[in-house]
């Protein structure tokens, strides 16, 4: 009876060691994937949501496009 009792004591263990690394691996990997936060800012003319880094800034506002900076 109590090899019974160690045998399942040491199953799950394993299935337990097995399941955190798996947690861990998961982990990472959606660390590794995040991409950085960007400042987002709103062309001026359209209204449309941009990555800072995307736009194009006259005058103190931004722009998504050369033509709405034109427009404008």
């Amino acid at each position: 009876m109590i090899k019974y009792l160690v045998l399942i004591a040491v199953i799950a263990a394993v299935i337990w060691f097995i399941s955190k690394g798996a947690r861990a691996r998961a982990a990472r990997r959606t660390q590794a994937n995040a991409r950085p936060v960007q400042d987002m800012v709103r062309c001026a003319h359209c209204g449309v949501f941009q990555p800072k880094t995307d736009s194009f800034e006259a005058n103190g506002r931004y722009f998504c496009t050369r033509e709405h900076e034109r427009l404008h």
